[in-house]
């Protein structure tokens, strides 16, 4: 339980991280959503490439970049 506690609030830094990044203005659980699928897309793209993270800031790293690829994904579907 504590371990799903900390990957929501990570995946929510990450979110607000990108957010603050990418220029995004929002209210805070766009952020928590985003950096949830962020992580996910983050993980996914690296994989594909052959690279994977051993650390905690490893990992949000990958998700920050994960949720600016999903911040401009969600900016170009908006408009």
């Amino acid at each position: 339980m504590l371990s799903l506690i900390l990957s929501l609030a990570c995946s929510g830094a990450a979110g607000y991280i990108a957010g603050r990044l990418m220029g995004m203005r929002g209210l805070w659980y766009i952020y928590v959503a985003l950096g949830l699928v962020g992580g996910l897309v983050g993980d996914l793209a690296f994989s594909l490439i052959g690279l994977k993270s051993i650390s905690p800031i490893g990992n949000m790293i990958i998700s920050i970049i994960g949720a600016c690829i999903v911040v401009f994904l969600y900016r170009k579907l908006k408009k």
